[in-house]
């Protein structure tokens, strides 16, 4: 299938063309940020997975690299799935999941692999180094991917999502001397996790914060509404026990469309895909169907993760208001802070008919994407996702700082370390920014995009 893309977002991690889904081997490597992702060039939609590759000097302006995983050996003949990356001897290697379809069903294998590299473009296949003779009795060997591998003492030491055969997901944690000869150490939580599988585990061992993906499960009474949803964990792994103990948890984000978020290695910053499984990409009949969010900084502060983007911008228009602004823009970041902030609406993308909505209303950001332009569909079948409706606590503090990171097909909301992600399909032309505040005090800061 010959694809051509025709358009694009300005500043946010696509394939040059076809299909990608979640972020993989987010490194520092050479003197430039590597993220590799999910990718299938042949198609629009999702298919045998490949390691899209692209590199940047500021986490702002990409640049795209020759892919680098292809499926087709033995080990990885119908994909090379998610994964991670670290240094080790010079070398960038890379830590992905070997992906043999079989007969379908339970007959499907998935391997850990291993991939080396001396100059972060081209890489050797190493094989199989976690093969399903390391799943312990009762775990299925058809669900046991996306390892994220890290350093620690004189020990590699790996986590990867798998599944017991008669329950739901875990996360299983290994380690190693070289990279190669793995042992398994133990079931990180010792539990089913409230959905089906587990996906996309990730650690980051200095702010003590694990990252994991839950399918299909539970609302928890509307705490998240995504059939897919993203959790951050805090707390710490135990390596004489192999376990996680944990302090509290949370939603990475409260949005439409985040998946897999990844942490770069050693380093206080994450992104995720933006995008959702089982929803409508209409951005397909342009040449591509999915996208990376900004880069984020990560913290853990009061027990929480708390998230800002991390863009290179320049501020071309500020303003303070004391009741209402017009403005005009389809990309870059707004800052909007407020004093003694009591109400707040904000249209984006907005010509007259059309628009995408923020409001605070009743304690609670309330964010509304059903007059965005081109619908956009899901599996989700409850009173708000219908409504095209996400909601996201407020802090209520006395100073707020709101941030938005717009971009062509995107909108990014944060406030108070917490983020509301979703995708937009906005018609031509829709470039009108409202913002209706009542506070002690407003201060309105538009940003353009650094792009080279």
């Amino acid at each position: 299938m010959t694809i051509t893309k025709t358009k694009e977002p300005a500043f946010h991690i696509t394939g040059e063309v076809g299909w990608i889904n979640d972020p993989n081997g987010l490194i520092y490597y050479k003197g430039q940020y590597h993220v590799f992702f999910q990718y299938y060039p042949e198609d629009t939609k999702w298919g045998p997975m490949h390691w899209g590759h692209v590199v940047s000097d500021d986490l702002t302006n990409w640049k795209y690299m020759p892919i680098a995983l292809y499926p087709g050996d033995d080990f990885d003949k119908n994909g090379c799935f998610s994964g991670s990356a670290i240094i080790h001897d010079g070398k960038l290697w890379l830590m992905y999941t070997g992906f043999i379809e079989n007969e379908g069903g339970e007959s499907i294998r998935q391997v850990q692999c291993l991939a080396e590299s001396e100059d972060g473009v081209t890489f050797k296949k190493h094989g199989i180094v976690i093969g399903e003779d390391k799943l312990p009795a009762g775990y299925a060997p058809c669900d046991f991917r996306d390892p994220k591998v890290w350093r620690h003492g004189d020990f590699f030491w790996c986590i990867v999502a798998a599944r017991k055969t008669e329950g739901k997901g875990r996360i299983l944690l290994f380690k190693s001397s070289d990279l190669f000869g793995w042992e398994l150490v133990n079931d990180l939580f010792d539990a089913d996790s409230a959905g089906k599988m587990i996906e996309c585990p990730d650690y980051n061992e200095e702010l003590g914060c694990l990252f994991f993906c839950e399918q299909y499960q539970p609302s928890e009474n509307g705490i998240h509404l995504n059939i897919h949803s993203c959790r951050w964990c805090t707390g710490r792994i135990d390596y004489s026990t192999g376990r996680f103990v944990e302090k509290a948890r949370g939603i990475v984000d409260y949005g439409f469309d985040i998946y897999a978020p990844q942490s770069f290695a050693g380093e206080h910053l994450f992104m995720g895909w933006l995008n959702m499984w089982d929803r409508s990409v209409p951005s397909a009949k342009y040449g591509f169907a999915g996208m990376l969010t900004v880069p984020r900084t990560m913290a853990i502060k009061d027990g929480r993760l708390y998230q800002e983007p991390k863009v290179s911008t320049t501020e071309v228009f500020r303003t303070t208001l004391s009741d209402r602004i017009y403005d005009k823009a389809v990309t870059g970041v707004i800052t909007v802070r407020a004093t003694g902030l009591e109400a707040l609406e904000l249209k984006l993308r907005t010509d007259g008919k059309n628009s995408t909505s923020l409001v605070l209303s009743n304690g609670e950001w309330v964010f509304d994407r059903s007059g965005s332009g081109e619908a956009i569909t899901g599996e989700e079948k409850d009173a708000d996702s219908l409504a095209g409706i996400r909601r996201m606590p407020y802090s209520a503090s006395d100073e707020v700082t709101l941030t938005i990171v717009m971009d062509e097909f995107s909108v990014e909301i944060f406030e108070d370390g917490r983020a509301m992600s979703s995708t937009i399909y906005p018609p031509e032309g829709a470039d009108g920014i409202e913002l209706t505040v009542k506070a002690d005090s407003c201060e309105y800061t538009r940003a353009d995009v650094n792009l080279k």
